[in-house]
């Protein structure tokens, strides 16, 4: 684990220990040097010109994108479709599949934990569609029991959204089991994944999901570069969400015809360095290995749970079946705001995130205002477990003769 962190430039830092990989990960040198030989060779925008640089800069674009859906084993790559981000990706489905496809009286059901991204977007169909949005609610274990599912997923329902794992929780939603329900209820399914891909192999045939997105820089990529996959026969249907530059066939004074896929949903000049930065990521992840990036994060993420679950000042929240838990453990000090303790904790060099986690309606379900949150990643060890609890005590000695 020493040998991976030394990969990465600004953990070499001894005074840091990096937290909030569930925000953003980390860069590896093997990424940072990928997007610095792109531009030092190959900058040029791809698809534009007949000149060597941006045929050098299309063939790298597209053999990306051949690598990305070979990485989650799409049938196209077509199916593949670059965005800014997540966020992006989800927005382009509540647009251009949502808005076109709901009516009356139609369902779209999520669940209690959905980051904003996967929520908001929503709303917004429901309200001009005139469909309705349902939740599904979370047990006393923090997981979505088969009962809620069975429930909330009716023959009404024409759409599911769901966070393949919870950025506050860490419970990990079965969602084969989901998509299955829910298509056999006639529903299409939408898998945010975006905090699942950095820590677990995922298969879209053998899910079967219709649409899952993720974001680059959660798995070791650049900012500003994310991913939606979508089933072929879905996205031929869809219309664009923008226009402009590249996604266009023919235009006319009067109407324009779209390019076919993947380019119909890819308007303008893309963030290309952040494909590189994406291939080069996933190219690390497969040399270490999902195994054992699984097998590191298991002993961090235990041992972790393990050491915090001694200090009896802090409320953890995280399902006990561990089989069903992921990278995230959020806590609050009993009577202390998380803001004072994650500055308390930075104070010691110690970066966790503080706050909502863009997670509102599921910090108002818990009735708590906010969590901090501890999110790990390949790159972590024991020893900042350690030394977030070091700083934990420090910051717990510093307000326990305020606490009531």
């Amino acid at each position: 684990m020493e040998q991976i962190k030394k990969d990465f430039p600004i953990l070499n830092n001894d005074k840091i220990v990096y937290l909030d990989s569930g925000a953003t990960t980390q860069k590896p040198t093997k990424v940072i040097n990928e997007v610095k030989k792109f531009y030092e060779n190959y900058n040029a925008n791809p698809h534009r010109g007949a000149y060597t640089l941006s045929i050098n800069a299309t063939e790298i674009y597209e053999n990306t994108r051949c690598k990305i859906a070979n990485f989650i084993n799409a049938k196209y790559k077509e199916e593949i479709i670059f965005s800014k981000n997540a966020t992006e990706s989800l927005n382009l489905i509540a647009y251009s599949y949502g808005m076109e496809n709901l009516k009356k009286d139609d369902e779209i059901v999520i669940s209690i934990m959905e980051h904003h991204s996967n929520l908001v977007p929503w709303q917004k169909v429901a309200k001009h569609t005139n469909s309705k949005l349902n939740y599904m609610y979370i047990n006393e274990n923090f997981e979505i029991s088969d009962e809620e599912i069975k429930e909330k997923i009716t023959d009404k329902t024409k759409i599911v959204a769901i966070t393949h794992v919870s950025n506050v929780l860490g419970t990990v939603n079965n969602v084969e089991k989901i998509i299955k329900y829910a298509h056999k209820k006639g529903a299409i399914v939408v898998v945010d994944a975006s905090q699942s891909i950095p820590h677990m192999k995922i298969d879209v045939q053998k899910q079967d999901a219709d649409f899952l997105v993720f974001s680059g820089h959660k798995m070791l990529a650049p900012l500003g570069i994310g991913v939606l996959y979508g089933k072929k026969e879905i996205l031929n249907k869809m219309n664009p969400f923008l226009m402009g530059g590249d996604m266009i066939e023919y235009v006319y004074e009067q109407k324009t015809t779209f390019a076919p896929l993947p380019n119909k949903f890819e308007a303008g000049t893309q963030n290309v360095e952040g494909v590189v930065g994406l291939g080069a990521a996933i190219d690390y992840i497969e040399e270490i290995g999902y195994d054992n990036i699984q097998k590191i994060e298991e002993e961090v993420v235990s041992y972790a749970i393990e050491e915090l679950s001694k200090l009896d000042y802090l409320d953890l929240y995280l399902t006990p079946n561990k089989e069903n838990h992921l990278g995230v453990i959020s806590f609050n000090i009993k009577g202390v705001h998380p803001h004072d303790v994650a500055s308390i904790l930075d104070s010691k060099g110690v970066c966790v995130r503080s706050g909502n986690h863009c997670a509102q309606p599921l910090m108002r379900f818990l009735k708590i205002d906010s969590t901090c949150r501890a999110s790990f990643y390949l790159y972590n060890t024991k020893e900042d477990v350690d030394k977030l609890v070091l700083a934990l005590n420090e910051a717990y000695n510093m307000f326990k003769k305020y606490i009531k």
